[in-house]
């Protein structure tokens, strides 16, 4: 079989599973599995692929078509420019995460401390160090085995970094100036309703924010004001439709200049403030 013919096939199944995007999977993955790029399909599209390579595309051929994410087939997601190792135990990083550690390297200075609350698999806390200068942090997450990918993900980047089995702040100590999260903000009757990918695959815990969205918005703001320093910060990724109230919210607890940041497609996608 040929490369073409391999493409062709795979985006056929696809296609016929409902993938959305099922030419550019097809194409991703063919480029996984034969270690090409994109020129390849364009260039060599009728050069011949080994048996072996034909048989490993058809096997992920057939479970994407069952809907697992590309990114937990491949192993590994792209993130503010840093390849992050993801399965299962954890959220694929989403572009739109991208707005808010844009947003918190805006406000970042040398030597700030910095604590990413639901870090999953450490993508913000790893990149907020990364572009930054003599930053430490500390990336908090309940779940054990979110943790072992962040730890994998620094010792892959080279980045140091604290890594905190706790619920939410129970086992937090000291005080930052920057604390950031994107906490589980999904309303629990809206994720039955959600593309197979998220709703079956993504860590439901990680996604679910109790019957309003809003429940972990509420404990980490009312807390975080103990473990920020004076002029500190606070910032949050929300849903589309979450601004106002989490603005009310930061509000309430004393925040301070709490602004809204949207996201490339004009959606609120960001709140942040001070504390006083």
């Amino acid at each position: 079989m040929t490369y073409r013919e391999c493409y062709e096939t795979g985006r056929s199944i696809l296609k016929v599973a409902g993938v959305s995007e099922a030419d550019l999977d097809a194409r991703l993955l063919l480029e996984y599995i034969c270690g090409t790029d994109r020129n390849e399909l364009l260039v060599h599209g009728e050069r011949r692929v080994s048996e072996e390579q034909e048989y490993r595309y058809r096997d992920i051929i057939k479970k994407r078509a069952k809907r697992i994410p590309l990114q937990y087939l491949t192993g590994y997601q792209e993130f503010m420019g840093l390849d992050f190792l993801v399965n299962e135990s954890v959220l694929i990083p989403r572009q739109d995460t991208e707005i808010l550690v844009e947003e918190v390297l805006k406000n970042l200075r040398d030597g700030f401390s910095i604590l990413d609350m639901c870090t999953g698999s450490g993508c913000i806390l790893l990149s907020l160090l990364r572009y930054s200068n003599d930053c430490t942090g500390v990336g908090v997450d309940l779940s054990g085995e979110a943790l072992e990918v962040a730890a994998q993900n620094a010792e892959r980047l080279g980045i140091e970094a604290q890594w905190l089995n706790s619920d939410l702040f129970d086992q937090v100590c000291g005080s930052f100036e920057i604390i950031v999260s994107n906490p589980p903000y999904i309303r629990t009757d809206v994720i039955a309703g959600l593309e197979p990918e998220v709703r079956d695959h993504e860590p439901l815990s990680a996604l679910d924010g109790a019957s309003d969205g809003l429940s972990f918005y509420r404990r980490i703001t009312a807390d975080s004001t103990a473990y920020l320093k004076g002029g500190g910060m606070l910032f949050f990724e929300i849903g589309y439709d979450q601004a106002e109230a989490v603005r009310q919210l930061m509000e309430r607890n004393g925040f301070l200049d709490v602004r809204v940041v949207k996201d490339y497609a004009g959606l609120d996608r960001v709140v942040f403030g001070t504390k006083p």
